[in-house]
């Protein structure tokens, strides 16, 4: 174990500071995140955290188990939540007839289950003039490489650690219209959620949801299908109030990588720009908005086209309407149905109806405007103004083959984390400098508690004896009551705490210990103790003549060698130390004696 000095006087100005700190108070929004991976994700075959199932492409997956909601890591793998298969235990399933024979197949073989997009109508219907600032969120796949020199298509892609990722937009409204390339108000993307809550290559960390990511671009999870849904942890059976809206993947090779599609579209009986639906869990899945409807399969006919991403709002209509202008969905008198294209359909490269600009895998289309510049469909949202590069006559790219495919999408109704409740997504927020993450852990600076706080001082009339300290631990022979001071970080990367014992008896052996469990002062020989067991405790120490102790930096490295798990030092965790000391001359003269006890809250 490494150890560092520091002055007294500088060891009680870390306590003053600690004392001194607000401590934010984190907000959830209610929404839970839901999601599915490609036919070359590792996870396949894996089982899942809940209930024990192998994932499959076909599945619908949460946020890893118990919590269920996006963590930091390491994380066990997500959790299912719809399987794809017919009725068979707790879950409520997709109804994907040829589940059985793929069920537990690995990363790579192509079985033809793989849900392509998803939606679970939390969408509200967008509004011409509506502010749409961190809430469209968004996934790209393995090859994207992004424009700019900023934000995490900059930073991640090219270090192949993004496919999992949730990104958000930062800034596309006010919406009075659909948006050419780079006539959002700010341009470009945040992370919102990480793949496996691990920091990252660039060093970027985000709360997680279980899935494997890089480095390489291969090894990693791609996260294809998103949705939205106010079952935060849905309990065993759940099933979407509004059905599933879904889509199945054609069989064309994709020219960039040349891997062929798996086919689940045609081995159902569909074709990959079908939206299907499953209205209830005993309904069949049926079509419900049809490719041609789209505007889709008309450039080299049936399956040549896959959607690839999807948002919708149903006007409960039965029946699928299309719009005919962009907004006329505002009213009910149509559906609001939002959507991309894989990268190699026939419909890419192809003038939209709205611009008459060359259509990209990473733009978000509408279905096609009557009386427009074509008959496909119309660019809502254009790619750049994601931060994704395009190609083509007007459209403002970069010197690569191929566009970025916009992998899976959803609109929120609100952000999905937004823990100082002004409306805006964290990852925007910091993003845009309206919040500070000196940390560098995707949580605003002023939602998270200080990194450290003390307490369990045994102000009067908490002394055994009388014994009273307002500013440590009780009286001891030196006239003064212990404290333990923090140095360096509360970082678990840096492991770089340091604990200060100050104000000890010389030349006494004293034991430093920790434990998740902190309660109020209880009486302990002269002293007061705070952090009761169970407990893991460091090595016996000896104060120096001036009555100090130190330990650190190495604690975390210690810890997870020699303590409880409840004990490792994680993100996330809450963690009191305590020290006991001897001290025969002591005023109580029971011998011993405790510090006051200090509260570490560990971020990344």
């Amino acid at each position: 174990m490494h150890h560092i000095r520091l002055s007294a006087a500088r060891a009680v100005g870390w306590v003053s500071v600690a004392l001194a700190a607000a401590s934010g108070t984190a907000r959830g929004q209610g929404l839970g995140i839901h999601f599915s991976v490609d036919q070359h994700s590792p996870s396949l075959g894996a089982a899942d955290s809940w209930i024990g199932l192998p994932i499959g492409e076909g599945d619908v997956l949460g946020p890893a188990a118990p919590a269920r909601t996006p963590a930091f890591g390491p994380l066990a793998r997500p959790s299912m939540l719809l399987a794809s298969g017919a009725p068979s235990g707790p879950l409520a399933h997709l109804d994907l007839a040829l589940h059985a024979t793929c069920m537990g197949h690995a990363a790579g073989a192509p079985c033809p289950i793989e849900v392509d997009a998803l939606d679970f109508g939390l969408a509200q219907p967008l509004q011409v003039g509506e502010l749409v600032r961190g809430r469209l969120y968004f996934s790209v796949d393995r090859f994207a490489h992004g424009l700019g020199s900023s934000g995490p298509l900059a930073s991640e892609a090219p270090l192949h650690d993004l496919a999992a990722d949730v990104l958000v937009d930062l800034g596309l409204g006010p919406l009075f219209g659909p948006l050419a390339p780079f006539s959002a108000a700010q341009p470009g993307a945040a992370c919102a959620v990480d793949g496996d809550g691990q920091a990252s290559a660039s060093g970027a960390i985000a709360l997680g949801l279980g899935l494997i990511e890089g480095p390489n671009a291969l090894p990693g999870d791609d996260l294809d299908a998103l949705a939205l849904s106010h079952a935060v942890a849905a309990p065993a059976g759940w099933f979407p109030s509004d059905g599933a809206f879904l889509s199945l993947a054609s069989s064309f090779a994709d020219p960039l990588s040349g891997q062929p599609g798996n086919g689940s579209a045609a081995a159902h009986g569909f074709v990959g720009g079908d939206v299907l639906r499953r209205a209830s869990p005993t309904a069949p899945l049926g079509v419900w908005a049809s490719a041609t409807q789209l505007g889709l399969d008309l450039v080299a006919g049936p399956d040549s086209d896959d959607l690839d991403a999807l948002i919708v709002w149903n006007n409960s209509t039965p029946g699928f309407q299309p719009s005919q202008v962009p907004f006329d969905w505002h009213n009910g008198a149509s559906d609001m149905l939002l959507f991309s294209v894989r990268r190699g359909s026939a419909l890419v490269g192809q003038p939209d109806s709205i611009f008459g600009l060359p259509i990209q895998p990473g733009d978000v289309l509408t279905t096609p405007l009557a009386g427009g510049a074509s008959p496909f469909p119309g660019i809502l949202i254009a790619c750049e103004n994601l931060g994704l590069a395009a190609l083509g006559l007007g459209r403002v790219g970069a010197p690569f083959a191929f566009g970025d495919e916009l992998d899976a999408l959803e609109l929120a109704p609100s952000a999905l984390r937004d823990c100082n409740g002004n409306g805006v997504e964290d990852a925007v927020d910091i993003a845009s400098g309206a919040s500070a993450d000196i940390n560098n852990n995707g949580v605003p600076d002023e939602c998270e508690p200080p990194s450290w706080s003390v307490f369990c001082q045994c102000a009067a009339p908490l002394g055994p004896c009388g014994n009273h300290y307002a500013l440590g631990g009780c009286r001891n022979s030196s006239g003064l009551g212990a404290q333990i001071a923090p140095g360096g970080s509360s970082s678990v990367t840096a492991d770089d705490l340091v604990l200060h014992v100050l104000h000890l008896p010389p030349a006494k052996s004293g034991l430093t210990f920790v434990s998740a469990a902190m309660g109020s002062p209880t009486p302990f020989f002269d002293g007061r103790r705070c952090v009761q067991s169970p407990v893991s405790r460091f090595p016996l120490q000896t104060s120096s003549p001036a009555g100090q102790m130190t330990l650190g930096p190495g604690l975390a490295q210690f810890a997870a060698a020699h303590f409880a798990p409840s004990h490792a030092f994680l993100p996330g965790a809450s963690l009191g130390f305590q020290t006991w000391y001897r001290d025969a001359g002591g005023p109580c003269a029971h011998g011993s004696n405790l510090s006051s006890a200090l509260r570490v809250n560990f971020t990344p």
